[in-house]
């Protein structure tokens, strides 16, 4: 599933392809995609004659702005933009395409077809679901080291279970948390409340570090990601843990091993993250 970096390059990409364009037609092929509202028809109605302003983020979340409405995407596994000319083929597994005036086409394709998208007036998307209950953004001037040791010392849930949970703090998923716990020389098994302030304190510096880098990078193509132009992602040839099982460190040379926690695959270093 795609995590902060990536959406961040993505929703970059669609911002320098799409906004100025006014949608002509939406074309819904696989009904169940749009979440809101429940008619897809309606869904369309509204968004004829819209042009996109802007392209925003939150969490792992698009926001498509397109005054008076805001579409929420969420690409979950294998979702993915691409903008076309209407005389392009059309590819497989694609399921709603955006129509421009001016010809060209926003198509979404989702092979695994987990993807949704959400419909709402523009200033009522945070007060319903899926973004309603979202903590703050990681790279925000709201990430404080003092509001994350209040919130580690919190929860005695283990600390990787804890970084996962999009309430919490949005945007990390497995890779960026596998990653920074390494980097912090934490173990992702340890209770969020037996941190100690020193470990809260190299836990955010390497949160905030590993994702800055990772959006530079444009992301991590460890499976299908692409970004809206059909580029990989290149952070993860910076990867120090994740999906490395049987690798050795790049720090200390021991075998990188593969663990379950919160029923996640899990990459460790048991000599650097005791």
């Amino acid at each position: 599933m795609p995590e902060l970096p990536e959406v961040e390059t993505v929703r970059k990409t669609l911002e320098r392809l799409v906004v100025g364009k006014t949608i002509k037609d939406v074309t819904v092929k696989l009904g169940r995609i749009i979440q809101h509202p429940d008619d897809v028809e309606q869904f369309r109605h509204h968004l004829v004659g819209c042009t996109i302003t802007a392209v925003q983020r939150r969490g792992k979340f698009l926001k498509i702005i397109c005054p008076p409405w805001v579409l929420v995407s969420h690409l979950r596994m294998e979702g993915k933009y691409r903008l076309a000319e209407e005389t392009e083929p059309l590819e497989k597994h694609t399921h709603v395409i955006f129509h421009f005036t001016d010809g060209a086409q926003l198509r979404y394709r989702d092979v695994r077809q987990f993807g949704t998208m959400h419909l709402f007036t523009m200033g009522e998307e945070e007060q319903h679901k899926p973004l309603k209950k979202l903590g703050p953004e990681p790279l925000s001037d709201a990430f404080t080291l003092e509001w994350f040791q209040s919130t580690l010392v919190k929860r005695k849930a283990k600390v990787k279970v804890v970084l996962l949970n999009q309430e919490y703090l949005v945007g990390l998923g497995n890779i960026y948390v596998d990653e920074s716990l390494f980097a912090a020389g934490i173990h992702p098994e340890r209770a969020a409340s037996s941190l100690t302030e020193e470990e809260v304190a190299r836990l955010h510096q390497s949160i905030r570090k590993i994702l800055a880098e990772a959006v530079e990078a444009g992301g991590s193509s460890v499976r299908s990601y692409l970004n809206g132009e059909g580029e990989m992602g290149m952070f993860q040839l910076k990867i120090q843990v994740y999906g490395r099982k049987g690798e050795p460190c790049r720090k200390c040379g021991a075998p990188i091993e593969r663990i379950v926690v919160g029923g996640r695959g899990t990459h460790i270093c048991r000599t650097c993250q005791r």
